[in-house]
């Protein structure tokens, strides 16, 4: 910028050489706004018409007065006034309440995330069976168990054992190098490796001391970070009353979080909340996206409900419909042939 420019530029409220008549008439205009904001600020009491009021009526809170006297002394004169902005404020916020209940009822029954995602090898849905995929400290992923127990080979074509599928790191060998490995995983905030630790505090596992408060310190920050896992365990907490005391109201918010998430068990248990409370049409719901999210124990509780008689021929073929879904996105030759090999990775 030239000086000839610079000369131009004034302060408001100032005045220069230059542009004397300008900065004048801003300053004015300003000082002008400020003077109609306090003119609008002003409380005005409501019977007597003094400036300054500050007393306000404890029922509405729609007008002011200036004492304790000027509002005894309208009182009956405001009384009808009263009970009509009261009126209104209660509709209005009853008909929020309501419109926030809607939107929270569309959120919760919308189809939710696979909380697992896909195999970021073979890229199928990981399954929902926690020995359907293993989690990788070295690298952070979540891996199927197909994927794991398919050989490696490095760049010549040579099988090689014991590394990691994914990031070709060796498989850690000790407990220590584990717990190393998780270190890292957490500095780099690690929602998985944060909610593990959290559970050895639950358990008091891994030579950690069980320690709750610690535990769900962690699960919370798991479950911000988004492990809806971690949700799920704390509602569990609250409904169990672990490390915490028992609060069915805030167990259903955490399983609500972890079941939005795609949490599974999760959401079996809103299901089964509104099954004991006898809102049918609720529990189906939740059963049935707990199906269609590969959870086999809601198939099994709408198969109950369909011999009983609660439910009809046509839900309980919807559940195995959306429950065979699931299988066909899981299923792989190589998680067959890992779950033939070894019982615990089967992954349905």
């Amino acid at each position: 910028m030239s000086g000839g420019e610079s000369d131009k530029i004034c302060n408001v409220g100032s005045s220069t050489k230059s542009d004397d008549g300008v900065c004048e008439v801003i300053g004015q205009l300003q000082n002008m706004s400020t003077a109609d904001k306090d003119n609008n600020n002003i409380s005005i009491c409501a019977n007597c018409g003094k400036e300054g009021a500050n007393n306000t009526c404890n029922k509405c809170m729609k007008v002011k007065y200036c004492n304790a006297v000027c509002k005894k002394v309208h009182k009956k004169k405001h009384k009808k006034d009263c009970e009509e902005h009261i009126r209104l404020a209660t509709e209005k916020h009853n008909e929020e309440l309501r419109i926030a209940a809607e939107l929270h009822e569309e959120k919760i029954f919308e189809e939710p995330p696979s909380q697992h995602g896909d195999c970021p090898i073979c890229f199928l849905r990981i399954p929902n069976l926690n020995t359907g995929w293993k989690y990788q400290t070295c690298c952070g992923k979540i891996i199927c168990s197909g994927c794991i127990h398919a050989p490696v080979y490095d760049n010549q074509g040579n099988l090689v054992k014991k590394l990691c599928p994914f990031c070709r790191v060796p498989t850690p060998t000790s407990k220590e190098e584990i717990i190393e490995m998780m270190k890292k995983r957490m500095e780099k905030d690690d929602p998985i490796a944060i909610y593990n630790l959290g559970c050895d505090y639950f358990h008091g596992t891994n030579g950690y001391p069980q320690d709750l408060t610690k535990a769900l310190e962690l699960f919370h920050r798991a479950g911000e970070l988004g492990h809806a896992m971690a949700y799920s365990i704390i509602g569990y907490a609250y409904h169990c009353g672990r490390g915490v005391k028992r609060d069915s109201k805030k167990a259903s918010y955490y399983y609500e979080l972890a079941a939005m998430a795609g949490n599974v068990t999760a959401r079996y248990n809103l299901g089964a909340n509104e099954d004991v409370a006898g809102n049918m049409d609720r529990a189906i719901k939740h059963y049935m996206i707990a199906a269609r999210g590969g959870l086999s124990l809601s198939t099994k509780r709408i198969k109950e409900l369909y011999t009983d008689g609660t439910v009809t021929k046509e839900c309980y073929t919807k559940a195995l419909k959306v429950y065979q879904e699931y299988l066909e996105e899981i299923k792989s030759k190589q998680r067959d042939e890992a779950a033939a090999a070894d019982e615990e990775d089967r992954y349905y």
